[in-house]
C-alpha cells in the first residue's frame, strides 16, 4: 500500500482518470446500478446533453473478473448456468455465464452530429429510469416496475409500442427474470401478433454472454448496428421455452439474420431493456437514420 492505492483502486476515480488523461471537463461520473450500469449511463448521458450542460458524451461499461469472490457467492444463489452458456428465452435455460468486456459509445445531439460530419449509427430518442422498490424479494425482478419505464422511455421517445420492430432484451437465461421480462413486454407492446405488429427479440447474452456493468452497452451497440446496416440479427436458441408464452405475445426469438425491413417507408426503430439485480431499470428507444 502506497499514496497511489487509494487513487488507483477506487471505483470513484475511474471516469476521473479517463477526464484527467484526454484533458475533459464535463461531468465525470462512475455509476454502479449491477447489471444495468452502461444503459443507465447512457441515460444519464442523454439527459446531460439535452439540457446543453454538455456537447459530447463518452460512455463506457466494463466488466473484468480478478478474483473468485463474486463468481462464488453467484454460483451459490444458483444464478449461474451449469452448461456455460446463458441460453436465453430457451426451454433449457439454467442461468447466466460472467464475462469481461468493455464497450464505449461516442453521443452528440443529432444536429451537432450532422453539422461536423459524424458517422452516425443510430439515434437515441428517449430513456428512462425507474426503481422495482418492494418486490418477492432483493433481487427478484418486479413486472410493474418494468412495464412502467418501458412506457415512460417511450413516451420520451415519442415512439408508439407498435412502431418498434426489435427490442434488444436484457435477457440473461435466468427463468424467473426471462419469464417476468416477456409478461412485462407483453404488457407494454401488445398481447397479440398481428400482421403489422410482429417484432423480433433477442439478447446480446446468448452470444457474448453477461457482461454485468457492460452488459447494457453492449446490447445499445448491437441495436445500433441492426439499425445501421438493416439487418436482424440473431440470438442463439435451440428451442423456446414455451412457458414463457411468448407465442401469445407480438414478439417472436430471432435465430437467423434477416433483412429489416421499414414498413411503408418509414424509419426503423428498437428499444434496448435492461434491469439489475439491485432494482434499477432502464429502457431506450432510438432509431435509424434511414428507412428503407
Amino acid at each position: 500500500i502506497d499514496g497511489y492505492t487509494g487513487i488507483g483502486a477506487a471505483a470513484s476515480m475511474a471516469a476521473g482518470h479517463i477526464a484527467y488523461c484526454l484533458g475533459l471537463h464535463g461531468p465525470a461520473e462512475v455509476i454502479d446500478t449491477a447489471c444495468s450500469s452502461s444503459l443507465v449511463a447512457v441515460h444519464r448521458a442523454v439527459q446531460s446533453l439535452r439540457c446543453g450542460e454538455t456537447s459530447l458524451a463518452i460512455v463506457g461499461g466494463a466488466n473484468l473478473m480478478l478474483s473468485p469472490e463474486n463468481h462464488v457467492s453467484f454460483s451459490r444463489t444458483g444464478m449461474l448456468s451449469r452448461s456455460g452458456r446463458c441460453q436465453t428465452f430457451a426451454a433449457n435455460a439454467d442461468g447466466y455465464v460472467r464475462s469481461e468486456g468493455c464497450a464505449v459509445v461516442v453521443l452528440r445531439r443529432l444536429s451537432d452530429a450532422q453539422r461536423v460530419g459524424d458517422r452516425v449509427l443510430a439515434v437515441i430518442r428517449g430513456s428512462a429510469v425507474n426503481q422495482d422498490g418492494r418486490s418477492a424479494g432483493i433481487t427478484a425482478p418486479n413486472g410493474p416496475a418494468q412495464e412502467a419505464v418501458m412506457r415512460a422511455a417511450l413516451r420520451d421517445a415519442d415512439v408508439s409500442a407498435d412502431a418498434v420492430g426489435y427490442v434488444e432484451a436484457h435477457g440473461t437465461g435466468i427463468p424467473l427474470g426471462d419469464q417476468t421480462e416477456i409478461a412485462s413486454l407483453k404488457s407494454v407492446f401488445g398481447e397479440r401478433k398481428t400482421e403489422v405488429g410482429v417484432k423480433a427479440i433477442g439478447s446480446v447474452k446468448s452470444m457474448i454472454s453477461h457482461c454485468i456493468p457492460g452488459a447494457g452497452i453492449a446490447g445499445l451497440i448491437k441495436m445500433s448496428m441492426a439499425l445501421h446496416h438493416r439487418v436482424l440479427p440473431p440470438t442463439l436458441c435451440d428451442e423456446v421455452n414455451p412457458q414463457l408464452g411468448i407465442h401469445e405475445t407480438p414478439f417472436y426469438v430471432n435465430t437467423r439474420s434477416a433483412p429489416w425491413m421499414a414498413r411503408h417507408h418509414s424509419l426503423r426503430r428498437a428499444a434496448v431493456n435492461s434491469f439489475g439485480f439491485g432494482g434499477i431499470n432502464v429502457h431506450a428507444a432510438g432509431c435509424g437514420l434511414m428507412p428503407y
